[in-house]
């Protein structure tokens, strides 16, 4: 039997229904307000949806504003550019070829640099048919740091 493969069952779940909870005070407008704050002292979406939860008793954003995080930045033109999954497996990528470069000999890492970018280049064909990445665009490891 392979215990590697067995998973636990421990882990956060979201909540069941959409609808806002009783104990939340605060109104949809102060939560985008506090979404938009967030994102300005340089906060990831995901980053916003876990403060939100932990200091200030949001479940989750949706049921309070009928929005997600994104959409409450796209409307205010503060979407960022490129999505955050994308943006972290690039830089993970730039890391891991900065190791490379240290180390030219360890092909287990080399193997891991292929996968990794692997999944970039499905991530970003699947974000180019949905119209949020420009049709021209493509992954370019130098120009990561633009992007950060």
């Amino acid at each position: 039997m392979r215990k590697s493969k067995e998973k636990g069952r421990s882990g956060s779940l979201r909540p069941a229904r959409l609808e806002k909870p009783e104990w939340i005070k605060m109104r949809p407008e102060e939560v985008e307000e506090l979404v938009v704050s967030l994102h300005r002292k340089g906060y990831p979406l995901s980053m916003i949806g876990t403060i939100l939860r932990d200091q200030y008793g949001i479940p989750l954003v949706k049921a309070v504003t009928g929005k997600s995080v994104l959409q409450i930045l796209r409307e205010r033109g503060l979407a960022p550019e490129i999505p955050e999954d994308l943006l972290n497996l690039m830089k993970r990528a730039v890391r891991v070829r900065k190791h490379l470069d240290e180390h030219p000999k360890d092909y287990h890492s080399k193997r891991g640099l292929q996968l990794i970018e692997s999944k970039i280049h499905r991530l970003a064909k699947y974000y180019k048919r949905e119209g949020i990445l420009p049709p021209d665009w493509k992954y370019d490891p130098s120009k990561v740091a633009l992007y950060t």
